[in-house]
């Protein structure tokens, strides 16, 4: 059993950390997680910029909690869509959101793109590094180039539906050794406990049968 991590909570939140949000939608978020029986811990690092790696990603559940989580610590997180999803009345509600349109044809492109993007502003780039909630193979590694690509950290977080926990578990900044690195991020998220575990990525069962 790790040692328990201390509550995030909009006053802890380290002043370099990019913010956005409406109090409204803040109060909503930790509506929405009280009812649900959720805490947000951890410790977010002190960064502008960073890529926050969500892992292991097993059920649409997570969504719903990552999001009020994001709101409530008003955290300026964006992610990733494809951009056709970006045109027309939709892609006004997904820039709102916080998305940046890429092509996703070309793996190098994408990461390019993202990269832009991030350096418009200061935000986090939210990532799911599965790419699935149905067991991946392995994990996709744009996310750790784009982290690699720019110098900054990964932060590393996981959904523990065991002690219902949104857990930031840590970051990693990344060496050029990508597949070490990548097995550090395994190993700090190796006791979360998903709606699903039986979803589990190949990285997690390989883990957790050794």
């Amino acid at each position: 059993m790790k040692q328990e991590l201390p509550a995030i909570t909009l006053q802890t939140i380290a002043p370099a950390v990019p913010r956005r949000g409406h109090w409204f939608l803040a109060g909503l978020g930790r509506l929405i997680l009280s009812l649900m029986g959720w805490r947000i811990v951890g410790t977010l690092p002190n960064v502008d910029r960073a890529v926050l790696a969500v892992a292991p990603h097993t059920s649409n559940i997570d969504g719903v909690i990552g999001l009020s989580a994001i709101q409530a610590l008003r955290v300026y997180v964006r992610f990733m869509g494809k951009h056709t999803l970006f045109e027309g009345r939709l892609g006004r509600l997904m820039y709102w959101l916080g998305g940046i349109p890429v092509n996703r044809d070309n793996a190098r492109d994408l990461v390019e793109q993202t990269a832009q993007a991030m350096q418009q502003e200061p935000c986090w780039l939210g990532i799911a590094p599965e790419g699935t909630r149905k067991g991946a193979e392995r994990w996709k590694t744009g996310f750790y180039r784009i982290a690699e690509a720019q110098g900054i950290p990964i932060v590393v977080l996981g959904f523990c539906y065991r002690r219902r926990q949104v857990r930031v578990v840590g970051s990693v900044m990344p060496t050029g050794d990508m597949e070490a690195d990548l097995q550090t991020m395994v190993d700090m998220l190796v006791d979360i406990v998903p709606r699903h575990p039986e979803l589990l990525s190949a990285p997690f069962r390989e883990r957790v049968s050794s």
